[in-house]
């Protein structure tokens, strides 16, 4: 067993660096510039995402660890989770919460670049009790989030056809290093994830992503339903590429920060199943509405 976890410990870095590369390019191929030029436009779409996204987004994780009483690794996952939102499966989220494509494409990269500006920016300011770099923060940021991205932006926009070919590889990539990700941080850190239970840590999550998704959802005023149940899915959500790299650049990272990391990556799927649909049922609502 201890020859295992030696192995799992000497692979754990390389399996996180193509679980977020291998993430990141699949979301790059599902970019559509034409999108995101259009969401550029919506001036009050791009402030309420920057709003949602890192001023209330982090003031909410900010004010949860400060009410319940979670212990300094699990603060430390709450304020960069907050820091970091949009899971990478938004795209499969959108038939179920019969949301705008269009907007998630264009949500996707704008709300990535904006996690590789700020949260090198922010994340020290909001974190005690260690030491983080912000260059140490930002530069594998750079590297696994915003550069991958592009490359598959680019691809998409200029060789739309060999995306549409490369996409299904990189995506079962992504999806089959994402599991094995999840397997070996379980193996490492499963009993530590055991360990949270009455320490608040799975409650934090919770209060935090639907507490996001109710305030995105019910006060994006002048967005469309569609709409606001994507940015509601996306900004209530967290990257877990991006904070898996953020926590990577923590030295001497305590345990806890691992096994709560994992905790939050495996509740946020089900739960934001759950939340689109919910909006999907809102949607159908609107439309009967809409009809009459």
């Amino acid at each position: 067993m201890e020859n295992i976890l030696q192995f799992l410990q000497a692979t754990l870095a390389p399996m996180v660096l193509v679980y977020t590369v291998s993430n990141l390019a699949a979301m790059g191929l599902q970019v559509r510039v034409p999108q995101v030029v259009a969401a550029l436009k919506n001036k009050r779409a791009i402030a309420l995402i920057f709003v949602w996204g890192w001023v209330v987004g982090p003031a909410l994780g900010y004010l949860i660890t400060w009410i319940l009483p979670l212990a300094e690794p699990y603060i430390i996952v709450v304020r960069l989770g907050s820091l970091a939102p949009c899971f990478p499966i938004l795209q499969q989220m959108v038939a179920r919460s019969r949301g705008d494509a269009g907007f998630a494409g264009a949500l996707i990269p704008l709300v990535a670049i904006g996690t590789v500006v700020l949260m090198p920016l922010v994340g020290p300011l909001m974190i005690t009790g260690v030491t983080i770099n912000t260059w140490a923060l930002a530069k594998p940021l750079l590297l696994t989030i915003l550069v991958p991205l592009i490359i598959g932006a680019a691809i998409r926009h200029y060789a739309d056809t060999a995306a549409t070919r490369l996409f299904p590889v990189i995506k079962g990539l992504a999806l089959v290093t994402t599991l094995l990700t999840i397997v070996w941080l379980l193996i490492m850190f499963g009993k530590g994830i055991l360990n949270t239970a009455g320490e608040f840590a799975f409650l934090a999550t919770t209060l935090y992503m639907i507490g996001m998704g109710l305030i995105i959802y019910n006060f994006s005023y002048g967005m469309k339903q569609n709409q606001r149940s994507i940015m509601a899915l996306g900004l209530g959500s967290m990257n877990g590429a991006a904070l898996f790299s953020a926590m990577m650049a923590i030295p001497n990272a305590d345990t806890r920060i691992w096994a709560m990391g994992v905790l939050w990556i495996l509740w946020e799927t089900p739960l934001a199943a759950i939340g689109a649909g919910i909006f999907g049922k809102l949607a159908g609502k609107s439309g009967e509405a809409d009809a009459e």
